[in-house]
This record gives structure tokens, sequence and C-alpha cells, in this order.
């Protein structure tokens, strides 16, 4: 019995030796100039761990009398994490030396971080849901305040685990409702209480302030508000981390909850995830337009970007997970790439968020102002961009579900979001001339810039074989 749940949890017990052991050699020995090394070397185990689970693994094994599921569902998102935090780490390792920010604990925070994520995403119990997201909270929660000569920095630390906390406690009370309505917390065993495709008044209410709990954690709207001011605050390597991974982990922790949990109910919880995305696709789209630093501006585009996520779960159909899997993963390559440029924006030496500094970029810098500018229409949706047709699947899933109402609203929202993305591209190569920005970029920086830029043009013609993957995923959580 051991050996097999051993095994099915092997490679976040890999993660955890390799973080404890860092940990203690960088305690002992060079503390802060291990920095570097230990960066490339977590971000080298992230990328070896994520080949190793997305070329090994197979079926599906249940660990822990059903606490922890290894299947195709979360070997799509344990990837995804896995290769958006080794992205964030190797573009970031520059800019963390330059800035003073080079400490020891970031990378193996990090990794401690990507391990709570992993349990999310393969979390088959209300428990190991709930240890999973500490895990990663409380080491997100350090790693925003890394800063710690920065009032803005702590700040953000400090709105981010106050929120953190409340979000914990509703999600604590959601989870003790639902165990006292269904006697069990495992999500096998809530699905069998339930009797035709309603819920009980009472299960309702646990659902509700499940749904709430995790809602913070892909900053939906209403429980958005920590976003702005976390992503402006936390050093820029940390944003760009706060944008990728943690979202792909939540996201899926949501639909494996919904889906395993409370399944036949769909027109129960739907109905509630449908108004979260509404909600989130125009107040993300509206309030972004006013904003103009960059990293606010990525925060608002990110709560529209999980909106138009959600609608795809909201659908409650294997066709609408596997919409929503593509958008996640199409989501965290555009925002890897858009950080990979974020990061090098620099006036002599200092970092730089205003966006009109992008003015007239493309003269100075034609190939980068081109590789954004593809980034830019990827993420507002136009064709033939590779986010055009992740928005478009995400809505058909809509469609074909009769949410026709919700497919018209997640139109009209592109439609007012891409005014901000389209500003940006107008500053480049229409603006007024300013002070120059300084041309200087890594060249992990400018590999991930111009990779994830391919990407979004090549990647139409069969997305590199993500929607098989997806497809094989939706299968195995869509009974």
């Amino acid at each position: 019995m051991i050996s097999a749940d051993f095994s099915a949890i092997l490679p976040e017990v890999v993660l955890v030796l390799y973080g404890m052991a860092a940990l203690l050699g960088a305690a002992y020995t060079g503390k802060d100039e291990l920095t570097g090394t230990l960066t490339w070397a977590t971000s080298a185990i992230f990328v070896g761990v994520a080949a190793w689970i997305g070329l090994s693994g197979s079926g599906e094994a249940l660990a822990f009398n059903g606490a922890f599921i290894d299947d195709a569902f979360s070997r799509f998102g344990k990837v995804t994490v896995l290769l958006a935090a080794a992205a964030v780490l190797v573009m970031s390792q520059d800019y963390v030396q330059r800035r003073g920010l080079g400490r020891f604990e970031f990378p193996l925070l990090v990794n401690f971080a990507v391990v709570g994520m992993m349990i999310m995403v393969s979390a088959g119990d209300l428990m190991s849901l709930y240890m999973g997201l500490e895990l990663q909270s409380l080491s997100l929660y350090v790693v925003a305040a890394l800063r710690r000569d920065s009032v803005k920095s702590t700040e953000a630390g400090l709105k981010y685990f106050v929120l953190g906390a409340l979000s914990s406690g509703l999600l604590l009370y959601g989870a003790s409702l639902t165990y006292g309505f269904t006697g069990t917390t495992v999500f096998s065993g809530i699905l069998a209480t339930i009797q035709g495709d309603h819920v009980s008044i009472g299960l309702l209410f646990g659902l509700v302030f499940l749904i709430t709990g995790i809602a913070f954690k892909v900053s939906a709207v209403p429980f958005h508000m920590w976003t702005p001011d976390v992503y402006e605050g936390s050093p820029t390597p940390v944003t760009a981390f706060f944008a990728t991974a943690p979202k792909m982990a939540a996201m899926a922790m949501l639909a494996r909850l919904m889906q395993e949990g409370f399944g036949p109910a769909a027109g129960d919880w739907g109905q509630v995830i449908a108004l979260l995305a509404v909600l989130s696709m125009f107040l993300g789209a509206i309030a972004a337009i006013g904003q103009t630093n960059i990293k606010r501006l990525m925060a608002y585009s990110s709560i529209a970007h999980m909106g138009f996520a959600l609608v795809g779960l909201a659908s409650g159909t294997q066709e609408g997970v596997q919409a929503m899997l593509i958008y996640m993963a199409v989501y965290v390559t555009m925002n890897v790439g858009t950080f990979a440029f974020i990061l090098s924006m620099e006036r002599d030496g200092a970092p730089v968020t205003d966006i009109a500094a992008l003015n007239l970029y493309s003269k100075r810098e034609p190939v980068k102002a081109f590789a954004l500018l593809i980034l830019m229409f990827s993420l507002a949706g136009v064709p033939p961009m590779l986010g055009f047709f992740a928005k478009f699947g995400v809505l058909m899933a809509a469609v074909n579900s009769h949410m026709i109402l919700l497919a018209l609203a997640g139109a009209v929202a592109s439609v007012i979001g891409a005014f901000y993305y389209l500003r940006i591209v107008y500053y480049m190569y229409f603006g007024t001339e300013t002070d120059a920005l300084d041309t200087r970029m890594m060249p992990a920086q400018w590999l991930l810039l111009m990779a994830s830029a391919v990407i979004m043009v090549v990647g139409v013609v069969n997305l590199f074989g993500i929607e098989g993957a997806a497809a094989a995923a939706a299968e195995a959580l869509v009974h």
C-alpha cells in the first residue's frame, strides 16, 4: 500500500527533498553567494521533473485512499506549472542579482510553492487540497515581500497575506459545511451523496464557500481586490511568477473539485462560475483602460483572462475542460514572453513600468517591438494569433452548452479589452519621441520573448500537440 502511494507522489517527494537539502546546504555554506547556482539548479530540476511526468506517466493512480490522484489531467497541470516556474526563474536571474534581491531563499521558496501547486492539481480530498493550497500560499506571501527595504513590496506581501488568510478561512468553512452534509471529504465520496442533478441547500452553501475561497486564488471578481496592488508592489520577477504558474494550478484545482466532487450538479455550480466569469471579463477589460503602469495593466489583464478560462469551466462539459486547459497553457506562454520584456524595461539602470516609456520603441528595437506586438495581439485575441483560437475554444464550449449569453458577454468583453493591448502597440509604433529605454536584454529574456512570440504564430498550425494532451486530460477528469 505505502509503496504504491509513494510511487504516485514521487515527483513531489523529489522536489521536497531537493528543497530541504538545498536549504540546509546554502544556510551552512555560501548563503546568498549561491543564489545563481540554486536558481539554475532549481530550473533544471523543474524541467527534468516536467519531462519525467510528461513522458513516463500513463493511466490513473489513486494514493492515500483517494486523497491524491495521478492521472492525465494532473500531469497536464503539473507539466505546465513546472515549465512556467522554470522559465520565470531563468529570465529573472539577471534582474534579481542586479537589484540586490539575490537571496538564496528565492528559488527555494519558488520550489516549495511549485510543490504546493502540484499537490493542488492532484488533490482528490478537501484536506489534501487545503494542504497544497497553503504550501503554495505561504511561500508566495514571503516572495511578494522579498524586497524588504521597499514599502510597496512590504505592503504587497501584507495585503496578499491578509486577504489570502481570509480566503483560506472561507475555503475551510466551505469544506466543513461540505463534510457536515456529506460525511466525507473525499471528492468521490461527496459525488456519491449527490442525488439527481441538484445539491441540497446546505451542501450548496458549502459549495459556494469553496468556490469563493478558490476564486481569491484565481483573481476572479469580486475577489480580485489584492491583485493590482500585489502585482505592482512585488518585485517584477515575483509578479511574473504570480501571473503564470499559480493561476494554472488554481484553475486546475477548481476544475477537479467541480467535476469530481460536484459533477452531476453542474446546473448549480455552473451558474456561480458563469457569474464570476462575466464579472471578471468585464472588470478586467474596463478597469485596465485607465492604467499607465504596465504591471497593474497586466494584473487587470490576468483578471480578464481568468474570466475567459472560467467560461470554459462553467460549461460543465468535457469540451469545456479541454478548452480551459488549452486556454491556460496559451495564457501562461503569452505571459512568460510579456514579462520577459517587462523585466528588461530600464532607463539608466533603473526599472521603468510606465507604458508611455515605450513611445517609438519600434524605431530603436524593431525585432523586440514586433515580438511584443505579436504577444499583445495574441493577448487581445486578434486572429490569426494563438490567443484568438484559445478564446474561440472556450466561447464555443459555452455555445455548445447552450450558454449563448455567456459566450456573447465574452465576445463583447474581448472587444473592450483589445483597447489597452493595442494602445501599447500604438505607443511603440506611432507614439511621440521620449527618453529612450535601455536596449540591453539578457539572452534568456530575449530567447523567451522570441520563443513565445513564435509559438503564438506557429502554434496555430497544430498547437504543438497540446490539443491532444488537453483532450486526454479532460477525458480523464470528466467521466
